[in-house]
């Protein structure tokens, strides 16, 4: 069954549910109905309008019924003003905003000094209202646990993918009944990604995390015959950095474009992260200063590399290949081109073009990558003892060249929740494929030297 097909079968799933209980509900309310005209019929309801037909002729009566009403409309009054107030905390929760628009308001609250009284208030709705959010959707999958099959299915692969983590264990338990509804829809890759680094914060060393380090991977990355640039064997302050042409300038620590400088020539620098031309040295000074005091580049430390180019007789620079790996498989691809101004294509694993939820705005159509290009960043992968890690390249004229690992590639939470759920489920299958090799006895030589050559040069 294909999607097209599987979203039209989940809409008539929807409509018939929805049908059935309404149909059910009229007949009740039909019933309730005659049985209510039978009593007022039964009933000497005249005398329920004695009271009324008095008023014409009584005015001390008519003054208590109007001061009544008066007092009832002064108690409305202060329950609408009331309203007003919750209405203000309500539209966050209810109504969509751009981000910028809800930046703008927090931003007002910083500068009034009432944004720890606005986070404590929005933290504490926020878990009520998720509490009682997820009692909603339990009690709605246990309403629905003994109604047939297909209603049942249906209504818990919705919930599934609203749960995720939350997901109640009596749901999960239907995953390994008779039922055997699939648990795919609970994957998140932010969250994956997320535990991984709590890892990380809790043994103080992740195997992926030694490729970090940009020495490392290329040793590693000789090792399996790629090809590097030229880098600098050592670091540089900003203005310690020699002025040469066809290099690129890079943080030592460093993520996004933040801080990367391509230096065609002296007179002719490129900003890489918002493609900016600088026509001088002193500007690229400037840049580079003010990168480290807004905090874009975290210490004043940089390494030169050789300038890789798409195209050197147009001075083009090779676009960026970001391949998400997933031991041994990969399951996405970012291609990002540079100038004349920063823009994304994405890729799924078949290499087919899709959107990812990222860079919606920026997208380009790319050109994509072979299959012995996949191939290559699958098999580096598969080498690593860790279930996700990124590779990039550079392409360029002669093919793909080494650029670095990330282990945490930046904003991965910004990934709408198809690909979210996608990337999820990769890294979930590579955790479990690890874990057996492991156990089966692989042995990652080619890993566990590099490591050792690593550890060697830190206790030195």
């Amino acid at each position: 069954m294909n999607h097209s097909t599987e979203q039209g079968y989940a809409e008539q799933l929807d409509q018939l549910i929805e049908t059935e209980a309404k149909v059910n509900k009229t007949k009740a309310e039909i019933k309730k109905h005659e049985k209510l005209i039978k009593q007022i019929v039964e009933s000497k309801s005249l005398k329920k309008t004695a009271r009324l037909r008095k008023l014409t002729s009584s005015n001390k009566e008519k003054d208590i019924y109007i001061k009544n009403l008066e007092e009832e409309i002064m108690t409305y009054h202060f329950k609408l003003s009331t309203l007003k107030e919750e209405s203000d905390r309500l539209r966050m929760q209810m109504q969509r905003f751009d981000y910028e628009s809800i930046w703008r308001y927090a931003k007002n609250k910083k500068d009034n000094g009432e944004i720890i009284e606005l986070l404590n208030q929005y933290i504490n709705q926020h878990s009520i209202a998720d509490e009682n959010f997820n009692h909603l959707l339990q009690s709605v999958a246990r309403i629905f646990s003994s109604e047939p099959y297909e209603y049942k299915k249906h209504i818990y692969q919705k919930l599934f993918e609203v749960l995720k983590e939350k997901t109640p264990e009596f749901m999960v338990r239907s995953a390994f009944s008779n039922d055997n509804f699939s648990l795919k829809k609970v994957a998140s890759y932010r969250a994956s990604l997320t535990n991984r680094m709590r890892q990380y914060q809790i043994i103080g060393e992740l195997p992926e995390m030694l490729l970090d380090d940009k020495k490392t991977a290329y040793r590693f990355m000789e090792s399996q015959q790629v090809r590097i640039p030229w880098s600098s064997s050592e670091s540089y302050t900003y203005k310690q950095i020699p002025q040469q042409a066809n290099m690129v300038i890079k943080p030592v620590d460093g993520a996004g474009g933040r801080g990367v400088y391509i230096v065609n020539d002296i007179n002719d620098i490129i900003n890489v992260k918002n493609a900016e031309r600088l026509s001088n040295w002193d500007l690229l000074l400037n840049r580079m200063e003010k990168d480290i005091l807004e905090n874009r580049v975290e210490k004043d430390q940089w390494i030169i590399e050789e300038l890789i180019l798409e195209n050197k007789n147009d001075k083009i620079p090779a676009r960026d290949i970001k391949f998400y790996c997933f031991y041994g498989q990969v399951g996405l691809v970012l291609e990002i081109i540079r100038t004349p101004e920063t823009k994304y294509c994405w890729w799924d694993a078949e290499g087919n073009r899709v959107f990812t939820g990222k860079y919606n705005n920026s997208l380009f159509e790319g050109t994509g990558v072979s299959n012995d290009e996949m191939e290559l960043a699958a098999q580096i992968s598969s080498l690593i003892p860790a279930p996700f890690i990124r590779i990039d390249f550079l392409k360029s004229e002669d093919g793909l060249v080494f650029g670095e690992f990330t282990p945490k590639p930046g904003n991965y939470d910004e990934f709408d929740n198809e690909t979210d759920e996608l990337l999820g489920n990769y890294f979930l299958k590579a955790q479990g494929k690890l874990e057996y090799d492991l156990i089966n006895g692989k042995q990652f030589l080619d890993y566990k030297k590099i490591k050792q050559i690593a550890n060697n040069g830190s206790a030195g």
